[in-house]
């Protein structure tokens, strides 16, 4: 077989896939590209990838870490962006890119539609909600005002301020526009708000958010997420004041106030001294006045009252007169009272007999008592010791006096044998009584009502047990365990509550 010639150069793959790079890289060294933003992704390395596309084609693009940060723009999905960079390939696979150095909004339409999109986002997440704002203090002692140091807005501020009321005034100065401005602002609030009550350094009662007028695209860190989060998140009453009275930015929704101008923000933040103490002046007058007119009326009140009270000195003097009446009468009253209970009680003591008539008659008594103890004891012994000779057939009995010792000892045996036994029944009866009473407390309904329930009685007075004894409208009692409350029943009427009780419904 002829080997076949020809004069094509031959490459390799790694050299042809270098060839067509250079080829693009040279031929598209500068490109505007306009088209949206589909797949955006940032990588863990920090490089940004996404793709342009329009209605008929999509370019892959990549963002390196460098550039991403310095970006005028937070790339979206579905943003209508112009991107300014180069084309290269990437040879590991077979596809060319655009490798992104600048990135801006495609008109104003585009940067509107942005706003709107984030407004309405946060709003559905309640940011914005007139519930969460906060008033503004009457007079703020210390004010703390973001915005540029080198600017007009400041300026004006500070000579409002020290126009109608002076006030101490803490400037965090920070970017108003282009690349990191909504950061700083953000890194503001949040660092008046972190500053300690007490401190060295005065934490503000109030936060005015200031830039003078520009375009929308000028106005963009105000429209910032991480900017009107913080806004929104500040626990120190907020103003913004951004751009004209005809510009809207989204921190003016988020804010407690939004102020037309930098200068009405300052108007709005403290009241006009001198209208102030005017005001005051006014309130302290009428406050005079009405103290006068309030003591006037109450001395013409007074008046009117003493004139219907009779004389205080004829008054004092019926009063000790009487009272002169009634010592003269206690004085003479005395003696006479202890005449009187002096007779009582001599006659009384004449009707009773003298402690020795009395000792002596309960001793007479008393051996009468034991005489008849003495003798019926004896017969007692004598009987049974003649029953115990009886018994024994004969035998010879004890001497008397000998078997009435042991009668008498026997009596008194028999005498403690009965006090124990009484004792004791009386301890076991005690015992019984106070467990039949915890019984009987444990089965007492009002025990029953502590435990929750209710004890529902009618008119009458009666317990009602059963609901179909009720009548619509009858009025019921309701005894708790605290106290009582009356009700109304309600329902069907007695006959037809038995009737469905009896077919087992529920009314």
């Amino acid at each position: 077989m002829s080997e076949t010639t020809h004069n094509l150069p031959e490459f390799s793959v790694s050299e042809l896939s270098h060839a067509l790079k250079r080829t693009v890289e040279q031929a598209f060294e500068r490109v505007r590209v306009r088209g949206e933003i589909s797949g955006f992704k940032r990588a863990a390395s920090g490089h940004l990838y996404l793709t342009l596309k329009d209605a008929e084609a999509v370019l892959d693009a990549v963002c390196w870490k460098g550039t991403a940060g310095r970006l005028g723009v937070k790339p979206e999905d579905g943003m209508e962006v112009i991107c300014i960079g180069k084309l290269t390939t990437y040879p590991g696979r077979s596809k060319y890119q655009m490798v992104i150095e600048q990135m801006e909004l495609a008109g104003e339409g585009a940067l509107l539609k942005l706003i709107e999109d984030r407004r309405k986002r946060l709003a559905a997440e309640g940011l914005f909600d007139p519930g969460r704002k906060r008033p503004i203090p009457t007079l703020p002692a210390v004010i703390g005002v973001i915005t540029s140091p080198t600017g007009a807005v400041i300026r004006d501020i500070l000579h409002r301020l020290a126009d109608r009321f002076p006030r101490h005034v803490l400037v965090w100065p920070v970017l108003v526009q282009g690349e990191g401005a909504a950061e700083q602002v953000t890194a503001a609030i949040q660092g008046f708000n972190r500053i300690a009550a007490g401190g060295p350094i005065p934490r503000p009662d109030l936060l005015i958010v200031a830039r003078g007028g520009g375009s929308l695209e000028d106005l963009m860190a105000f429209n910032d997420e991480a900017v009107v989060r913080a806004a929104a998140a500040s626990e120190i009453p907020l103003i913004s004041a951004v751009g004209h009275e005809t510009d809207t930015t989204l921190i003016d929704f988020a804010s407690d106030l939004r102020a037309p101008t930098p200068t009405a923000a300052a108007e709005l933040a403290v009241p006009v001294r001198a209208e102030l103490a005017t005001r005051l002046a006014e309130i302290g007058a009428r406050l005079a006045g009405s103290i006068q007119r309030g003591l006037e009326d109450q001395s013409k009140h007074l008046k009117s009252l003493g004139r219907g009270l009779g004389d205080p000195a004829q008054v004092l003097g019926a009063s000790a007169q009487r009272l002169d009446d009634r010592a003269e009468r206690l004085r003479l009253a005395m003696p006479r009272l202890i005449d009187e209970r002096t007779a009582m009680l001599a006659r009384l003591g004449a009707r009773l007999l003298s402690p020795r008539e009395l000792v002596q008659a309960a001793g007479q008594h008393l051996k009468l008592v034991m005489q008849k103890l003495v003798g019926a004891e004896a017969k007692a012994t004598a009987e049974r010791v003649r029953r115990l000779a009886v018994a024994a057939g004969g035998l010879r009995p004890r001497p008397l006096t000998v078997a009435i010792e042991d009668g008498r000892r026997r009596s008194a045996d028999l005498g403690q044998r009965l006090g124990r036994l009484g004792g004791q029944a009386v301890t076991v009866a005690t015992g019984d009584l106070a467990r039949l009473g915890q019984l009987l407390d444990s089965y007492s309904y009002e025990r029953v009502l502590e435990r929750g329930f209710v004890l529902v009685r009618d008119r009458a007075g009666a317990p009602v047990t059963q609901a179909s004894d009720l009548k619509a409208g009858e009025r019921l009692s309701l005894r708790f365990a605290d106290g009582e409350r009356t009700a109304i029943a309600e329902g069907e009427s007695r006959r037809k509550a038995k009737a469905a009780a009896e077919q087992g419904t529920l009314i």
